[in-house]
């Protein structure tokens, strides 16, 4: 008995290996209009497996260049469509540059230092603090995430008046925090621990 991961890897496995046996038998055959008429016939029976976009043009385009990718792009038929390129199709996108900057306290992330430097650049006093509240809160939340043990309100305030040196102040005993929202992953991990409790 031979299993999938003893055969070939498949070139797009959403076809299954029956299309690419298929493929495969009609790169083989030497008449060109046996070929042409086998190789319509697939692309008929992708279609079937695949779900249809809202245009068939779309479609037909999509089918034939899957055809010819599976085929290792040896399929010498009459294509219908415009078929892309092997180095296109296989070239990788240029990495994206990862913004290497330096964060305090990287549960917080750079945002929240971000909005507390804004904060410190307001004039106006009542619109300053309600961007502290605002960011007190957000602040809250990431202790939360980061380790709910470790999460204290006061903590939040000290942080903030540490990162703006002094320049921003949280009025604890008129603030009231918002109540932490626990995620659906959370709650499950929090389920988890008191079942183990028990």
């Amino acid at each position: 008995m031979q299993y999938n991961t003893q055969r070939e890897q498949l070139v797009m496995p959403e076809y299954g290996r029956g299309v690419q046996m298929m493929v495969d038998m009609a790169v083989g055959i030497e008449d060109r209009e046996e070929r042409q008429r086998c190789a319509a016939t697939i692309v008929k029976i992708m279609s079937n497996l695949l779900p249809s976009s809202a245009s068939k043009s779309d479609d037909e385009h999509r089918l034939w260049n899957h055809l010819a990718r599976i085929s290792h792009y040896k399929l010498d038929v009459d294509y219908p469509v415009d078929i892309l390129p092997q180095e296109e199709v296989q070239a990788h996108p240029d990495p994206l540059p990862y913004p290497m900057k330096p964060i305090r306290r990287r549960h917080y992330g750079y945002l929240v230092e971000q909005a507390l430097e804004y904060a410190q650049t307001l004039e106006d006093e009542e619109q300053r603090q309600f961007i502290t509240e605002c960011v007190a809160n957000q602040m809250k939340q990431d202790l939360f995430i980061w380790n709910r043990d470790s999460m204290d309100e006061s903590l939040v305030a000290q942080d903030i008046e540490h990162y703006s040196h002094g320049k921003l102040r949280l009025d604890q005993e008129n603030f009231i925090f918002d109540p932490v929202e626990e995620s659906p992953l959370q709650h499950s991990d929090s389920q988890r621990k008191r079942k183990r409790k028990k």
